[in-house]
């Protein structure tokens, strides 16, 4: 039996997710726009800046980051590698244990602030309870990551329109279980005054039927389920272990494994 790791919830083949640093007073116009159009995402944010002039206040951070995800940039912002190691997991440590508050579920993922990073802290992460780290480093394709602690977005926003048409029109290299990723800063829309990029961006690819729209974490999540599949010498049985429905191609016909379910294929 042919098995295929190629599915997202529903069976759906595509996903986007969405990344964006700071916490900056901007995210309250990026997010109604998105929101009208049921693009999610992920919210890196300092906790150390929360309040300060120009970023969003603690009191509201629930409230407007509901449905996304928020995660962690470091407590102040700092080039990490030039750090002492016991500074940058206090950065971390310091900001997780700040930003759970305002969240009030566990903070698991961050971004690497100025993209600054090397291999040496991207080692330390999963210790520090980190399940993921996006860099600054835009790779233009639409793959998943090898690995989720240097995890590389698709694009910046300024090539969010390029990218997303090639994505709608399914010129992928690698067609199975396609991401597009952007990452970026609200304040840059503001900037630059091109908030109708945002607006061009979400009616390109937003409210389709056949696209999961996720934040980081839950990309995360759902990969590392499907990979703790166990299945059976013959590939007659699957259990999920986990928590959440997961979908492959079986022969090529695409199963759902409830959670927990022993499921059999044939």
């Amino acid at each position: 039996m042919k098995i295929q790791f190629d599915c997202y919830p529903e069976g759906k083949k595509k996903a986007v997710t969405l990344s964006y640093d700071d916490g900056r007073e901007h995210d309250r116009q990026f997010i109604e726009i998105i929101n009208r159009y049921g693009i999610r995402g992920t919210f890196h944010l300092n906790s150390g800046l929360l309040g300060k002039l120009g970023y969003i206040d603690r009191l509201e951070a629930r409230e407007l980051y509901a449905g996304h995800e928020i995660s962690g940039h470091t407590a102040t912002h700092p080039f990490l590698t030039r750090c002492p190691m016991d500074r940058i997991v206090d950065e971390i440590q310091q900001d997780r244990r700040e930003l759970e508050l305002l969240a009030t579920y566990p903070v698991k993922g961050m971004s690497y602030p100025h993209g600054d990073w090397n291999i040496q802290i991207a080692s330390m992460l999963p210790v520090l309870g980190i399940e993921y780290a996006r860099t600054t480093n835009s790779h233009g394709r639409f793959d998943m990551p090898d690995d989720f602690w240097a995890w590389s977005p698709t694009c910046h926003h300024r090539d969010m329109l390029e990218c997303g048409q090639r994505f709608m029109d399914n010129q992928i290299r690698h067609p199975a279980m396609s991401l597009l990723y952007v990452w970026g800063h609200s304040y840059e829309f503001h900037n630059q005054q091109n908030w109708d990029q945002l607006e061009r961006f979400c009616e390109m690819v937003g409210g389709r039927s056949e696209v999961w729209y996720a934040t980081n974490i839950e990309v995360v999540l759902y990969r590392n389920a499907l990979r703790d599949l166990r299945f059976s010498v013959s590939g007659q049985w699957v259990h999920n272990p986990s928590a959440m429905s997961v979908w492959f191609s079986a022969d090529g016909d695409i199963v759902e494994v409830k959670p927990g379910q022993v499921l059999q294929l044939c």
